[in-house]
């Protein structure tokens, strides 16, 4: 989907349905299943590490990147954790902030706000008789907005739960001359739960999540209410090289994912798989694939690095074709460890 930035200076009601095609309702996404889905930018990968091995993250555990995945693998996150995330997508620049907090007999808290800016659009109205337009009267800022509050636990030794509450909203703000500006502001709310299970052999996690399980999204009126993009994701992952007995030494994991849509007409599987290199945290190579149903699948590739209570995690991703606004997707995370 092919997006305006401010530099355009589309007409408003342009405006408002590229907008609205980006990640608001009636947001016909490219990774969405018909029926038209609301808040389609929940779809948007949020992470370097997620982004990097083709989205196949159920099995990730120990970080609060988990709290836009599985909220399981906050379970066993090993202190207190501050991330910052940054994505150039085609949608926008989207950005999130997590805060996690883990306590040995309560479990772990995190909280998370998510945004993608849509950008600045100038508000030129049509010019009767089809004449030149005058100049811009307004200017309209379109964003999606997610907050969310996530708790995880152990339940026994191998298996680990969590759940998460969202606030979801679409909004479109305008100043000047916004006569012609339709309006828009929606909020909804959603649910994310999952678990993750190791086996006894530890070499090999399951792990499956329900996600963006909630109230349709409502802008002008419930004859025009979309679903959210309900997902359903499971998957395995297996330390194909298991790090030296008592050394730090190299190790190798794989992963591979199977997602869904939740609703009639959305059950439509797709593969993400996922490889994931390195010694410890210090150093870690990633691949992945995405096999979307859209023209946003294709590999992927990322590094992480860890230095004392610092890390930090890079992925690009690289679209099988050129017809997303010739976007490839960059991905930046930043940690720190309290």
């Amino acid at each position: 989907m092919r997006r305006s930035r401010s530099n355009r200076r589309p007409h408003v009601l342009t405006l408002v349905g590229l907008a609205l095609a980006c990640g608001g309702p009636r947001a016909a996404r490219a990774q969405s299943a018909p029926p038209v889905e609301g808040a389609a930018f929940l779809l948007i990968p949020v992470g370097a590490r997620a982004a990097a091995t083709g989205q196949a993250a159920m099995t990730d555990a120990g970080t609060s990147e988990a709290v836009f995945w599985n909220p399981a693998g906050l379970a066993s996150l090993p202190h207190t954790e501050l991330a910052i995330h940054h994505s150039e997508t085609f949608a926008g620049p989207g950005d999130a902030v997590v805060l996690a907090v883990p306590s040995a007999r309560l479990g772990t808290f995190a909280i998370a706000g998510y945004i993608v800016d849509y950008g600045s659009f100038d508000v030129t109205p049509s010019e009767p008789g089809g004449g030149p337009p005058p100049g811009p009267v307004a200017t309209a800022e379109v964003r999606n907005i997610a907050l969310s509050a996530t708790y995880a636990t152990p339940i026994t030794k191998s298996i680990a739960a969590g759940i998460g509450y969202q606030l979801v909203q679409f909004r479109v703000d305008c100043s000047g001359d916004c006569s012609d500006v339709p309006p828009g502001v929606g909020t909804t709310q959603s649910v994310d739960a999952g678990a993750q299970l190791r086996l006894a052999s530890g070499r090999v996690v399951l792990g499956l999540a329900a996600r963006n399980i909630g109230f349709k999204l409502q802008v002008n009126n419930e004859a025009q209410a979309d679903p959210l993009p309900a997902r359903l994701q499971g998957g395995v992952q297996w330390q194909v090289v298991p790090p030296p007995a008592g050394h730090d030494g190299f190790d190798v994991r794989a992963m591979a994912d199977v997602r869904t849509g939740i609703g009639a007409g959305r059950w439509s599987p797709l593969l993400l798989l996922g490889l994931d290199a390195g010694v410890r945290s210090l150093v870690r190579l990633r691949a992945g694939y995405a096999f979307l149903d859209s023209e946003e699948r294709g590999p992927s590739l990322g590094i992480g690095l860890q230095y004392a209570s610092f890390a930090f995690d890079i992925a690009r991703v690289f679209y099988e074709t050129s017809a997303i606004d010739g976007t490839q997707p960059m991905h930046l995370s930043l940690r720190l460890f309290f």
